[in-house]
């Protein structure tokens, strides 16, 4: 097909099927031209309102003019040299940015990769190098990325897992705690103890990887109770406590990292996403004497730390300060919260409704019984809002969590107007 020819989504679409694999789901028969904040148009001119944000990568919005200046100024300059050849200045400047703010015992350091997944990967090497153990112990419902090791820790096995195996060993899974469907914290606690008296002696596990608020899984969120515990027993037995927030990080939950709300530290941080605001950059943050426990050239990778990535991760910081997101977060998260429980008034078939900050999310069950989740009416209403111009997305261990990731950035009137489509869209359906 010519330049010259006028795309359609359904041109499009057909070029995808015949040139792109299957197994890279996409969600919508829709193909983006331009976006702004929380707003998007299609190659046809269609507006849709964005509630998905990249899955959450957008809390800043898309093409924020400061982040977008940033990337420009940086791409006249330098686009790559590779960090471990040749470094630069944008590396370190996050790098300080990142050590500073980290909810980190005893001084930090940071590393920088390109994607949450080898965040995740990387965590483990470094918890493995500074203990000498080799067990790792996740959640069920977690997700922690698609690469070998992270697939391991991931805790569900379709589509992610299935037919991929084997994975890497001495990698444990215990239940998070879901109170909604009948896991209590000590439930999951209980997991652990028994998980030490019959499969690895706490003495071999070099860490425990959890999301404070798991994304995927459906935005449960772990308590700080229960991060409290958990805390404590890694002290006990010298375990590391990985916080992943990939998802969950950079303002999305009212404060900078979510593990903030527990009051708890952990020992290393992995982030990505909302990190750049669209860029590929991710990294490891953690105590500067277990991140130091590698030999020098056991940690980098080509484009891990690219300048330019580094450059957008500078204004997101930036801003994030400058621009009250913190504020506008928890403010944000207040207006879904009150808004989705009024909606639930009127549609008993919205279950729990729950959120910290502006990582909010509710479940579609039938008759408003917790038993009974509803993956077909999440389906629906998906599909449903797409019609009706809204981006939105599904997620849960039973498939029928609704979660909003719409940007932070983004004004009332566009939140309550995407509210409004769902209100619409449940009627519909």
């Amino acid at each position: 097909m010519t330049g010259n020819q006028k795309q359609t989504n359904q041109t499009l679409w057909e070029r995808r099927l015949a040139n792109v694999p299957r197994g890279v789901t996409t969600a919508y028969p829709v193909f983006a031209e331009k976006a702004k904040n929380a707003e998007i148009w299609d190659i046809e001119g269609k507006r849709f309102i964005d509630f998905g944000g990249g899955i959450g990568v957008q809390n800043t919005g898309h093409c924020h003019p400061k982040v977008v200046a940033a990337i420009h100024k940086q791409v006249d300059q330098v686009l790559h040299t590779a960090f471990q050849i040749m470094p630069y200045e944008p590396y370190i400047v996050l790098a300080e940015k990142l050590n500073a703010k980290a909810p980190i015992d005893g001084g930090a350091k940071t590393i920088l990769f390109s994607s949450g997944a080898e965040a995740l990967e990387n965590a483990v090497k470094i918890a493995r190098a500074a203990t000498g153990r080799p067990g790792i112990i996740s959640f069920l419902g977690g997700f922690h990325g698609r690469t070998m090791m992270a697939l391991a820790l991931t805790g569900k096995v379709v589509p992610y897992k299935k037919g991929f195996g084997p994975f890497a060993s001495d990698v444990y899974h215990i239940p998070f705690p879901m109170e909604y469907h009948g896991v209590t914290e000590d439930d999951s606690i209980k997991a652990l103890n028994n998980l030490f008296k019959a499969d690895i002696d706490p003495s071999r596990v070099a860490a425990i990887a959890i999301e404070p608020v798991q994304g995927e899984g459906g935005f449960y969120i772990a308590s700080p109770s229960f991060l409290k515990k958990l805390r404590a027993i890694c002290d006990v037995h010298g375990i590391l406590l990985i916080a992943d927030e990939v998802q969950s990080g950079f303002a999305r939950t009212g404060k900078l990292f979510a593990i903030e709300h527990s009051g708890i530290k952990p020992d290393l941080i992995t982030t990505a996403k909302s990190l750049a605001a669209g860029m590929p950059l991710s990294a490891v943050i953690g105590k500067t004497s277990i991140m130091d426990a590698v030999e020098p050239g056991g940690l980098g990778g080509t484009y891990a730390g690219n300048p330019v990535a580094c450059a957008a991760g500078i204004a997101v910081m930036d801003l994030i300060e400058e621009e009250g997101i913190l504020e506008k977060s928890v403010k944000l998260g207040k207006l879904l919260v009150s808004e989705l429980n009024e909606i639930k008034k009127t549609y008993p078939h919205i279950g729990e409704i729950r959120g910290l900050g502006a990582m909010v999310a509710f479940e579609l069950v039938e008759n408003g019984d917790a038993n009974k989740p509803s993956a077909d009416l999440a389906k629906k209403l998906t599909a449903k809002a797409l019609e009706h111009g809204l981006v939105l997305l599904s997620c849960g261990v039973y498939g029928n969590v609704i979660r909003i990731l719409v940007p932070i950035t983004a004004e009332e009137s566009i939140v309550k107007e995407g509210l409004s489509i769902i209100t619409k869209s449940l009627k519909e359906i």
